[in-house]
């Protein structure tokens, strides 16, 4: 578990969102023909990823000063750092 509280609150935001991928596979399998999507899993990966960097920065933008270009830059650090994991647990 990460110290930093940021950095946890990313983690649960990724966990939650990875946690949704046999769902939207299952989705996309079902009604493909309605979606035309090519690729599931990267029209997953896109979601979760999405999904990390909305809820992070919508998280950041309710601080009582807006966010800089550096916060902006630290959490975007945050999340690319677990895109190994994210990426094993979409496509595995």
């Amino acid at each position: 578990m990460s110290e930093d509280p940021l950095e946890a609150i990313i983690l649960q935001t990724i966990n939650g969102a990875l946690s949704t991928v046999p769902g939207y596979l299952e989705e996309i399998k079902q009604n493909n023909d309605t979606l035309k999507v090519k690729n599931a899993e990267d029209f997953v990966y896109g979601i979760v990823m999405g999904v990390a960097l909305g809820m992070t920065g919508a998280i950041l933008s309710s601080q009582e000063k807006p966010p800089t270009v550096e916060d902006q830059m630290r959490v975007r650090d945050m999340i690319y750092k677990h895109i190994p994991e994210i990426r094993e647990r979409i496509f595995s």
